[in-house]
């Protein structure tokens, strides 16, 4: 399968490198405003076609599938004009500015059969798919809260905040997890560079029910946190993505509830058990992402982390940014994007090359 890459900056040269290792795929071009970048594809992929012009990559009757990584910005632009030429898209987070824009790139895909398909890459990575999976099995019982935190310094973006840079992974990934959506967004922030973007932001999620998730995100950290805390009845869950080995950790611990009446000790006790880890795969997230996306088109099938993923993520930061508005209001959200059946019917993602 002939692949075209549009995008070659922080990210652009991860994708390249995983489509190229693929035996079902060979990166047939790749574009890029820079000519020092692409002087960097010719040093290590010398038969890959070079351009500054990604319509000629669009042009391509070798190209099959299009990446775009540029910035967010113009992904619908170039996403549109993909589709518009018979391509299968692969995007980066997230899918577009808005969500009218990503309605749009959903319907044109639909019309034309073609594969549309999110980078949400942390889905794809062992540690994620066990932690769908220990969720899915009910052994840590009824979910209380979901908590993560995902900081370090820089880096700035020029055209979104840090929820839509930082947030957005975070937001994936909980969404694919919990396999549910929030009915209510609250979201507060500073921006301490004049003229620039929110750079620090805490954003909370109301479930139906009592849980409730929470993110943090911030450009400003001393350090880099990617640690994520899963709480339940039974079992609690700590994804810590900068951990080598032992990403997840499972603890045994929670709290009994006693349907006595009086003083509160009597009405609460709490559980404490082992912690271990489970075994995780070790292949790297975007390797598995890309031979999902191969297979995807191949077999006409719905992707894992397909247009309506990437859609019910941009609702929640849209929600967001109008809470930020609103000096932290809860903003409703609206059920306007149904759940996708992509798990069904791909039963999980493969692991192999």
């Amino acid at each position: 399968m002939g692949v075209g890459v549009i995008g070659y900056g922080y990210w652009g040269p991860n994708l390249v490198r995983n489509f190229a290792e693929q035996v079902a795929a060979r990166v047939v071009a790749v574009s890029d405003l820079s000519v020092e970048r692409l002087t960097q594809v010719h040093a290590r992929y010398p038969k890959v076609k070079l351009t500054t012009d990604f319509r000629e990559v669009l042009c391509d009757a070798d190209v099959d599938a299009v990446i775009v990584a540029t910035p967010v910005s113009s992904h619908f632009d170039i996403g549109m004009r993909a589709l518009q030429a018979g391509k299968h898209v692969l995007i980066t987070k997230p899918i577009t500015a808005d969500s009218e824009q990503a309605m749009q790139l959903i319907e044109a895909a639909e019309q034309r059969g073609l594969v549309l398909m999110v980078d949400h890459t942390f889905i794809y990575t062992g540690a994620v798919q066990t932690i769908k999976q220990m969720v899915e099995s009910g052994n840590l019982g009824q979910l209380y809260y979901y908590d993560s935190t995902r900081v370090n310094l820089g880096l700035f973006q020029r055209d979104v905040n840090v929820l839509w840079d930082l947030a957005v992974h975070d937001l994936a990934i909980m969404d694919y997890v919990l396999g549910r959506r929030p009915v209510a967004v609250a979201a507060t922030g500073a921006a301490h560079v004049p003229g620039h973007h929110v750079n620090l932001a805490y954003l909370t999620c109301y479930f139906e029910g009592s849980l409730i998730t929470h993110h943090h995100v911030n450009w400003l950290a001393p350090l880099k946190i990617r640690r994520t805390l899963i709480g339940g009845a039974r079992q609690m869950i700590v994804y810590d993505d900068l951990e080598p080995s032992e990403k997840v950790k499972v603890y045994d611990k929670g709290v009994t509830l006693a349907d006595a009446q009086g003083a509160l000790e009597s009405m609460i006790g709490y559980r404490t058990g082992d912690m271990w880890a489970p075994q995780l795969s070790l292949t790297e997230g975007l390797r598995v992402e890309a031979q999902h996306f191969l297979e995807c088109v191949t077999h006409r099938r719905q992707p894992l982390t397909d247009g309506p993923c990437g859609l019910r993520v941009i609702s929640v930061l849209e929600a967001a940014a109008r809470s930020l508005a609103g000096r932290g209001q809860p903003v409703e959200l609206t059920d306007e994007s149904p759940r996708a059946t992509a798990t069904e019917s791909l039963g999980g993602v493969s692991e192999s090359a």
